[in-house]
């Protein structure tokens, strides 16, 4: 996992090929607000978050965001455990973000 701020995480997106954006906040919360194009995956559903991770390509770069970076992180880490290396944690989360959402 690598730890970015908004900017360094944004590029780093835009300029990787084959990568995709995570959302791992509740369905609420992303219906309230989320990244342009992110997919959901809610880590406070632990079963299904690990089913669906586990159906991800471990060749991809995964682009990892929360409301403040700290469920992001803990995504991220489990992402790692079960084979997906290339995870990119948002630093301050959504909270900081300022880029367009919807």
């Amino acid at each position: 996992m690598i730890e970015l701020k908004q900017k360094d995480w944004y590029f780093k997106f835009l300029s990787s090929k084959n990568s995709l954006i995570i959302d791992v906040r509740t369905e609420h919360e992303f219906m309230e607000k989320h990244i342009n194009g992110s997919l959901l995956i809610d880590i406070n559903q632990p079963s299904e978050f690990i089913n669906e991770i586990n159906n991800l390509d471990k060749n991809k770069n995964y682009f990892v965001y929360c409301k403040s970076g700290a469920r992001s992180s803990n995504a991220c880490k489990i992402m790692n455990e079960l084979g997906i290396i290339n995870t990119y944690n948002l630093i301050g989360g959504i909270d900081s973000w300022e880029g367009e959402t919807k």
